[in-house]
C-alpha cells in the first residue's frame, strides 16, 4: 500500500468499532478497504460470510454462483429473502451487500466453477472463501488456489457438524488432508442428511474472520490446523496438520499439474 486510504467522517463512524481495536486501527481498516475477496457459493456458508465481509468494508467482493434462490435455501442462506425465490443468487446477494454497505464493490459471476474458468476468476482476488457444498468444487478450488498461489478458507457442513481450515502457500492444503474425492454415494448430501441452519452461520462467520485477519495481517489463521465442531453437543476441537511432501498438488513433486473437473455432487464433511 503506497498511500494510506483516507476515510470520510461517515466511514470513520461506520468502521469505528474496528478502528478502536489496537490490532486493526486505521491502517488495518485501510487494508480491509483495499482487499478483494472471492466467495465461491452464495449459499449457507457464503451468505453469512458475504454479509460480515460487506459490513466490515471489504473493498471488492466477488460472488460466484450459478443457482437460483429456492424456498428450501431460506432456512440457512440468510442473505436471501422470501421475495428472492427464483432470482439468481448472485443478484440477490449483491442487492443485500449494497444495502449493508454502499462502499463495497460487488462483482458477480452467474456461473459454476470449472477447470476452464476458475483461473480467470480467481486471479484478481487476494483471498478465496470456499462456500461450496460439493466435493468436485472443493477439490477444484484447492487445486486452482495452490497452482495460482492464492490463500483460501475451506469450509464444510452437514447435520450438526462443521469443519474449516485455511490454506496459504507453503502450508498444508486440502489434498494434504483429503487426497481425493470419496467414492460415489459414500457421503450423503445436505438435501439427503439435513443440516441445522445455524451451523452454516457459525462456520461462515469463522471463514469471514479468517479472511479479515488475512487482509490486516494479524492474528493466527487456521493454517496447518483443521477446526472441527459438533453444535449438537457444542464440542470444538482442532487437529494439527502438516504439509504432505507427497501431496499430489502441493508436494515436492506434484503429479497434478492440470486442473480437472470431478463428478459426484455431494455435501462435504469429515465425520470425527
Amino acid at each position: 500500500m503506497s498511500k494510506q486510504k483516507e476515510f470520510l467522517d461517515e466511514q470513520l463512524e461506520r468502521y469505528s468499532r474496528h478502528i478502536i481495536l489496537s490490532q486493526v486501527g486505521i491502517k488495518g481498516q485501510a487494508k480491509i478497504a483495499e482487499g478483494k475477496i472471492l466467495i465461491a457459493g452464495a449459499g449457507g456458508l457464503g451468505a453469512p460470510a458475504a454479509m460480515y465481509l460487506a459490513a466490515a468494508g471489504v473493498g471488492v467482493l466477488g460472488i460466484v454462483d450459478g443457482d437460483l434462490v429456492e424456498l428450501s435455501n431460506l432456512q440457512r442462506q440468510i442473505i436471501h429473502f422470501t421475495p428472492d425465490i427464483n432470482k439468481p443468487k448472485v443478484i440477490s446477494a449483491k442487492e443485500k451487500i449494497e444495502m449493508i454497505n454502499p462502499d463495497v464493490k460487488v462483482v458477480t459471476y452467474k456461473e459454476r466453477l470449472f477447470a476452464n474458468n476458475i483461473m480467470g476468476i480467481i486471479k484478481d482476488y487476494d483471498f478465496i472463501i470456499d462456500g461450496t457444498d460439493n466435493f468436485p468444487a472443493k477439490f477444484l478450488i484447492n487445486d486452482a488456489s495452490v497452482m495460482a498461489g492464492k490463500p483460501f478458507s475451506h469450509g464444510g457442513i452437514l447435520k450438526f457438524d462443521g469443519q474449516t481450515m485455511t490454506y496459504t502457500p507453503g502450508n498444508a492444503c486440502y489434498r494434504c488432508v483429503f487426497k481425493e474425492p470419496p467414492p460415489k454415494n459414500a457421503v450423503p448430501s445436505c438435501s439427503q442428511a439435513g443440516v441445522l441452519g445455524a451451523i452454516a452461520g457459525m462456520l461462515g462467520t469463522i471463514q469471514a474472520a479468517e479472511a479479515l485477519k488475512y487482509l490486516i495481517g494479524g492474528g493466527e489463521l487456521l493454517i496447518n490446523r483443521l477446526l472441527i465442531f459438533n453444535a449438537f453437543n457444542m464440542n470444538f476441537r482442532t487437529v494439527n496438520l502438516k504439509r504432505n511432501p507427497a501431496c499430489p498438488v502441493c508436494g515436492n513433486n506434484p503429479s497434478i499439474k492440470k486442473l480437472r473437473d470431478y463428478e459426484q455432487p455431494v455435501c462435504d464433511i469429515k465425520k470425527s
